[in-house]
């Protein structure tokens, strides 16, 4: 129906994608998005890394490796057509001992199901060609990945989604979801507290959830399923002094351990010039927690509660006391860097900023890798939407429009 309300919980990126794409599928369609910060993209869009994937690592067939593929090629139109920053400074995958050449074998046929551009395997002595100070014995090339500025592109959806009529309320924590008849109302407010006029409750017809950090709480409050739950990681990164960032010039990645969803330490060029080392992941102590001294006491009840973190723990203690050493010691940090730029040490970086990943965690202790949308009724809740959900981002809103409306 051309004159539906339709809310999108969350200003992130995959929030702001998503309303964008109703407003531009479906004309005369009203488009809410409520957000509760005071600017859109502030927590895992804000801090993310500016790399547009190309698929590499994907299992071909899921949805995470064909929205990713799909895209690419929609982000990289719109940047253009917006004269938002894309520089393809290409990728390399390296193994730096022999015993990961098989997986890196494994990871070239992945890729090649994927499609990813003009990827191929180069030698040690190609690898000092692209990249002069890199180590390692072998390497997957892939010459069309790219960095961008995914805040700015979450601005410029937001300017288009009020420009085609549309509304961005920021300042708006969702803190009731209630089916009325035909529709949903959307709340905001403190118990006990009056909302200020105008913007308490709003009625709309079909909501969708892209609450991020907390996407399983607002879906809670939509009445869906309890799993899975989100769990914290932060991401902490090194930044290379200024005077050595010509030690890199591209990406440089390592082979991926399958066991994890976190791609390990690697070297990240970004738009402005500094270029990053990390990140490592480590529990955070509360989910907007990009400090180790921030703690949520509700957060780690919650934690405390769910059988899945201690199936967690028990699997991942080893790697997670190795995660908090690197935390805390530079030394211990930069020592896996290393096996990738030998030349890089603690004295070429200082201390950077810190994001936190959205993992969500079933009951039985593994780690969801796959997008993971539910529909509970006129309600859509992006439950996981992992890396790449940032290059993914114009797909998933065409997937999730397509669901939402029934014209995918």
């Amino acid at each position: 129906m051309a004159d539906e309300t339709i809310g999108v919980v969350g200003a992130g990126i995959v929030g702001l994608a998503t309303a964008r794409e109703i407003a531009l599928r479906r004309p005369g369609t009203r488009v809410v998005v409520f957000e509760k910060e005071r600017e859109v993209s502030l927590h895992q869009t804000g801090h993310n890394s500016g790399v547009v994937h190309a698929g590499i690592y994907y299992t071909p067939g899921s949805l995470k490796a064909d929205l990713t593929v799909r895209g690419v090629s929609l982000l990289r139109e719109y940047c253009q057509d917006r004269a938002l920053p894309y520089q393809e400074i290409g990728k390399l995958v390296v193994a730096v001992r022999e015993d990961e050449l098989g997986r890196m074998e494994n990871l070239y046929e992945r890729a090649k199901n994927n499609h990813v551009p003009e990827l191929r395997k180069i030698s040690k002595e190609e690898i000092k060609e692209l990249e002069p100070h890199a180590g390692g014995v072998a390497a997957l090339h892939s010459p069309r990945t790219a960095i961008t500025d995914y805040p700015a592109i979450a601005r410029a959806f937001a300017q288009d989604i009020t420009d085609s009529g549309g509304e961005v309320k920021l300042g708006f924590p969702v803190t009731g979801i209630t089916n009325v008849p035909g529709g949903i109302e959307v709340s905001s407010g403190q118990l006990g507290v009056p909302p200020a006029e105008g913007w308490g409750r709003v009625r709309v017809d079909r909501l969708i959830l892209c609450a991020g950090l907390q996407s399983d709480a607002v879906a809670k409050l939509a009445q869906d399923k309890q799993e899975p739950k989100i769990i914290p990681f932060r991401g902490e990164y090194m930044l290379l002094r200024q005077d050595r960032t010509h030690l890199v010039r591209g990406l440089i990645y390592p082979v991926p351990d399958p066991r994890y969803p976190f791609l390990g330490v690697h070297f990240t060029p970004r738009v402005d010039g500094t270029v990053e080392v990390g990140p490592n992941a480590v529990l955070a102590l509360a989910r907007e927690g990009y400090r180790r001294s921030r703690i949520s006491p509700g957060d780690l009840l919650g934690l405390a509660a769910y059988p899945g973190a201690w199936r967690m723990a028990a699997q991942h203690w080893r790697t997670g006391i190795k995660e908090y050493r690197g935390s805390f010691s530079a030394a211990v940090f930069m020592k896996d860097a290393k096996l990738y730029v030998p030349g890089v040490g603690v004295q070429d970086v200082v201390r950077g900023g810190a994001g936190v990943r959205a993992q969500a965690l079933d009951r039985d202790g593994t780690l969801v890798d796959d997008f993971r949308i539910h529909q509970v009724g006129r309600i859509t809740a992006v439950r996981n939407a992992p890396s790449p959900a940032a290059t993914a981002s114009m797909a998933i809103a065409e997937h999730i429009v397509g669901a939402v409306f029934g014209d995918a």
